[in-house]
């Protein structure tokens, strides 16, 4: 019996159907990758101190009354403290001059009870200055972002089996909208509590819409196209959305006008509708026979081609062999049962979060590498393109396991190197980081194709979505991870290189998988060559 790649080879690989389906697609990832990563100036803390009423002080007074602190060595306006007010308009009031006449050391200090003022030399506002996300509320900006991924989390668990219930298309658009409503939903929030409700809803659609498109793109597409599509050209239109986060940014420096501004084009991607087809393989999945055969015709005109009288002939005789013999069914208990599989799990559950903890802490901290925050997130964005392009030229051509360990050795050891470069040499600083972006990013492109040739067909689903899901559940913890900094500068960095050299270490005892058939049943998988212990 002929399988469905083999029932539709008549299509051929890249005809025009398979260019419509793969760039429309790809185009339509662009405003996920802008979405998302806006949390980079949406959460944006600006200069700030101590709001001033307009009082009777001497000019003197009114820039003394803020306190000096050091931070990182440097000096800076308290950001939320001042000397008591009342004090201070007494002091001044009696003609005496700060840090002569009297020792600011002595004076009491006192908590912003008036608010705070915040600078607009970069940000003209974001939501830390929008809802006060500052000293004793600071907790909610880190949070804030926290939300966004647990949404994301959330959405991988649902899109799944939503998309497996009603389709791949009607998630794929109910997502998009789902995403561009609640992103204009957001800046009418009235407080931050609503904020993060709307930005939880915008996370489960963020997810679902990309894993829609990917899930889609996989089902139609076939042979090298569909390993370039899933590798390669739908990450290229995450970061190509990404890449476009900073210029819009540059110029709609206010909160509200860049949610506006990364949601509004998603109203343009609706008449994609007439254009991307359902996928013939779910139909097919779900009995609906004569649909996927006319997707499928429809596609064979587009293409120039003829297309059989009957193109799935035997799926009737197939799905009554299904019942008659019923597979076996696995759980996620099958990953650690034996002592071989349960080893290599672990070490994937630390490769997984290595990389999803780098990749996202790197990203969402981008505005920290240099001065200029757009500069940064724009190198930040470009790095990726030829990430993605080495990882899927990587995939065709080098060892699994000597890849993914010189990947994760390169972003390591470049993340470590950051806190002895001298501060004269921020440009070098720069590069190592970027240099670190590049290795952890390739390297996640590559986990996932890595995963999937190392587990058997029967648990391959269970360990990809077991292995994804406590990686997301690790990149909700991001936020904090980079909180490190307060304590020491380079310590978020030097997490994240810790992981990934132990990552690159543990990696050495994982299977190679290049060029080998994919496993089928789990004793296939024990087989197979590893430096790991191979007893059951």
């Amino acid at each position: 019996m002929k399988n469905y790649d083999d029932s539709i080879y008549f299509l051929g690989e890249w005809g025009r159907f398979q260019q419509i389906v793969f760039f429309l697609l790809c185009a339509g990832i662009m405003p996920h990758g802008f979405g998302f990563m806006s949390l980079v100036f949406l959460t944006a803390i600006p200069s700030h101190h101590c709001l001033v009423p307009e009082v009777n002080l001497s000019e003197k007074w009114y820039n003394a009354i803020i306190p000096i602190e050091v931070v990182n060595g440097n000096q800076e306006l308290s950001r939320c403290s001042r000397y008591r007010l009342d004090v201070v308009r007494n002091l001044s009031a009696l003609g005496l001059i700060p840090g002569e006449d009297v020792n600011l050391s002595d004076l009491e200090q006192e908590a912003c009870v008036d608010g705070w003022s915040y600078s607009t030399d970069i940000y003209q506002s974001t939501i830390v200055s929008e809802f006060d996300l500052v000293c004793s509320d600071q907790w909610k900006q880190p949070f804030t972002s926290t939300v966004l991924l647990m949404g994301v989390l959330f959405g991988s668990f649902l899109s799944g089996q939503v998309s497996d219930r009603f389709g791949r298309k009607p998630v794929l658009f109910t997502n998009m909208a789902l995403q561009a409503t609640f992103t204009i939903a957001e800046t009418f929030s009235p407080s931050w509590t609503v904020f993060s409700v709307f930005i939880f809803i915008t996370g489960v659609g963020h997810c679902s819409y990309y894993l829609s498109s990917f899930v889609l793109g996989t089902e139609i597409l076939t042979g090298k196209v569909r390993l370039m599509f899933s590798s390669m050209a739908v990450c290229l239109g995450f970061a190509v959305g990404y890449m476009l986060l900073p210029l819009v940014a540059y110029f709609l420096r206010d909160w509200k006008s860049l949610l506006l501004g990364g949601s509004l084009p998603c109203l343009l991607y609706i008449p994609l509708w007439w254009f991307i087809p359902e996928s013939p393989r779910w139909l097919l999945s779900q009995g609906r026979v004569e649909e996927a055969e006319a997707i499928l015709r429809k596609a064979a005109k587009m293409n120039k081609v003829e297309a059989p009288r009957v193109i799935f002939e035997d799926h009737i005789t197939h799905t009554d062999e299904a019942e008659t013999h019923p597979e076996e069914h696995y759980n996620i208990f099958d990953l650690l049962r034996t002592k071989n599989i349960r080893n290599i799990t672990i070490i994937l559950f630390l490769i997984w979060i290595t990389m999803s903890t780098g990749y996202y802490g790197l990203s969402l901290d981008s505005s920290q590498m240099h001065a200029n925050p757009y500069i940064s997130s724009f190198l930040s964005a470009a790095v990726e393109v030829p990430a993605y392009i080495s990882a899927w030229l990587a995939l065709r051509y080098l060892p699994r396991r000597l890849s993914f360990i010189c990947i994760l050795l390169l972003g390591g050891v470049s993340l470590f190197l950051i806190q002895l470069v001298p501060q004269s040499l921020s440009a070098l600083s720069v590069a190592l980081e970027m240099l670190g972006k590049f290795g952890l990013t390739a390297g996640f492109s590559i986990v996932y194709v890595y995963t999937a040739e190392i587990y058997p067909t029967v648990l391959r689903n269970t360990a990809a979505g077991t292995l994804s899901t406590v990686a997301r559940v690790a990149t909700c913890l991001v936020p904090f991870v980079l909180k490190l900094s307060v304590y020491f500068k380079y310590l978020p960095k030097i997490t994240m290189g810790t992981l990934a050299v132990m990552s690159a270490f543990a990696a050495f005892f994982l299977p190679e998988s290049f060029g080998q058939p994919l496993p089928q049943t789990i004793q296939q998988m024990h087989k197979r060559g590893s430096l790991v212990p191979k007893r059951i």
